[in-house]
């Protein structure tokens, strides 16, 4: 099956579990989304790959520095013009009613490296009021490194200089899991679905928020 082929089936599935009401999730029952594959007998799910990139505070970090914890993920640039800071705003939403109650760290990956610098990010991090890095990693590192990464995590990030602000992405937020599984999705632009998402990581942890 190729790359192509697999990220379309992905995306299905992506919008198979997005019509699951958030009422439906039994804590630690969420899905795991992706591609499944069987070998010997063996059920091999969908997981991020690989990946090392600069965090805003100038630390090289990697993929494997986030396994036996959750994160939740997204794609976005700081100059953007369109849906980056309604996206944002949301996930610091997730960041105010998740952090705290439930070990989750976030993670926004740049799709702008050539602008979005390990001392833009910074400020730009400082800005939101991001006083540990290690509870929201901003990364920047190689473009093409970030667009490969995008697929794992069935986004979207893409150079495009008819798009406003130079580049196509998506707006989509995801919870990855302790190992490195994605398990929850919502379109970060959209309140509602943001908020159920919240209700979703936080029954994977076991977790009744009160509002």
């Amino acid at each position: 099956m190729t790359k192509t082929i697999i990220f379309h089936f992905a995306l299905v599935v992506l919008a198979t579990a997005g019509c699951n009401s958030p009422s439906s999730h039994q804590p630690h029952k969420l899905p795991i989304i992706g591609e499944v594959d069987v070998v010997d007998g063996d059920t091999i799910y969908h997981t991020v790959g690989d990946w090392a990139f600069y965090r805003q505070d100038s630390m090289l970090v990697t993929e494997d520095m986030l396994q036996g914890t959750g994160y939740v993920a997204d794609f976005f640039f700081t100059a953007c013009p369109t849906i980056c800071p309604r996206v944002t705003n949301n996930m610091l939403k997730v960041r105010d009613q998740l952090q705290g109650v439930t070990p989750i760290k976030l993670v926004s990956f740049t799709v702008d490296p050539k602008r979005d610098s390990v001392l833009w990010l910074r400020a730009y991090s400082e800005n939101l009021g991001v006083e540990n890095p290690d509870d929201w990693w901003f990364l920047t590192g190689d473009q093409f490194e970030l667009y490969d990464i995008a697929d794992d995590y069935f986004s979207i990030a893409i150079e495009n200089p008819e798009a406003p602000g130079g580049y196509d992405h998506s707006g989509r937020i995801l919870f990855v899991d302790e190992k490195g599984q994605i398990r929850a999705h919502a379109d970060g632009t959209d309140e509602e679905d943001v908020a159920h998402f919240i209700e979703d990581v936080a029954s994977y942890y076991n977790v009744t928020r009160e509002d």
